[in-house]
């Protein structure tokens, strides 16, 4: 089977199903070899490993990963690509092909199912509407994932990778800092894809591993984070004051800044992740007269 990421190829496959390239699943197919060589390449795959492919699409990305990996699990959501993926993946033995919603799949029952060595890489060129909500179910799923790698839109990519201070710096880059390192591997001309999108795109990989911060309370943190970042405009203290998800206590958060040495004007944008650690930590303590630190890091009740 010759490469389908060949313009003519995809051309040809798109013509043959009378294929209409759907808006809805912000459809944009790779058509340049080099970039897929890079994305698998960056990916690391090894012939033991099982992959998670999000929006296989026609299946370029899928052969080049099939032909690495040991197995790979293709999750795509447009039920007619399913049977162009049957055909223009046919010849390859190891890649089971899911028609399925990702943000609604059980990701831990698919590892569960056909991940032999009990852990995955996620590799894909992900539908940059929903680019967001997938990378955060990855993160904050705790499933045995080793890495993502993934083509996403630039802007994105930037904010994944922001520092704190920054016009790029807000809740999905503390979100992303806090589950794993971010690597940039390359920015991608939109003359790469069939549609050209509009905007310039990226490939980020993501590793995960051992957190070097860690929350008492990781819901606390998030809330915390989002509160801050909803609106920028606000200080912190207010907008920690006016989240609903929180309901927090004016002087608990007034005593917590004190504590910290934070000015009564701080924005959320300049704090760093370790900032917003000690915050949502000592908040809960502030919230929570009843409890303290125990050992290793947990909270424990007052006896």
């Amino acid at each position: 089977m010759p490469w389908i990421s060949n313009p003519k190829n995809t051309v040809d496959i798109i013509k043959k199903y009378n294929f209409t390239l759907s808006k809805k699943y912000g459809q944009n197919f790779l058509i340049d070899s080099n970039i897929l060589d890079m994305i698998v390449a960056a990916a690391d795959i090894k012939e033991d490993d099982t992959v998670l492919e999000i929006g296989p699409g026609l299946g370029s990305l899928t052969q080049r990963l099939a032909s690495k990996a040991k197995k790979v699990v293709a999750i795509e959501i447009d039920k007619l690509l399913i049977p162009i993926l049957n055909e223009t993946l046919s010849e390859y033995n190891n890649i089971v092909v899911l028609n399925e919603d990702i943000l609604k799949t059980d990701i831990g029952e698919i590892i569960d199912k056909y991940a032999e060595a009990g852990s995955i890489k996620v590799v894909a060129n992900l539908p940059y509407y929903i680019t967001t909500p997938i990378v955060m179910k990855l993160l904050e799923g705790h499933y045995p994932v080793e890495s993502i790698t993934v083509m996403v839109q630039k802007e994105v990519a930037e904010r994944m990778q922001a520092v704190a201070g920054s016009k790029d710096y807000g809740a999905l880059s503390i979100a992303v800092a806090y589950y794993c390192a971010v690597y940039m591997v390359g920015v991608i001309s939109p003359n790469c894809f069939i549609p050209k999108p509009k905007v310039e795109s990226a490939v980020i990989k993501l590793v995960l591993g051992e957190k070097c911060l860690k929350a008492v309370d990781e819901k606390m943190l998030f809330k915390i984070i989002r509160a801050s970042f909803n609106q920028r405009r606000k200080t912190l203290q207010n907008g920690l004051l006016n989240s609903p998800e929180l309901n927090l206590n004016k002087e608990s958060i007034v005593q917590v800044f004190k504590e910290m040495g934070l000015e009564r004007n701080i924005r959320g944008e300049t704090l760093e992740l370790r900032d917003f650690i000690e915050l949502a930590d000592k908040l809960l303590i502030k919230e929570s007269g009843e409890l303290s630190f125990g050992k290793n890091n947990k909270i424990n009740k007052k006896e």
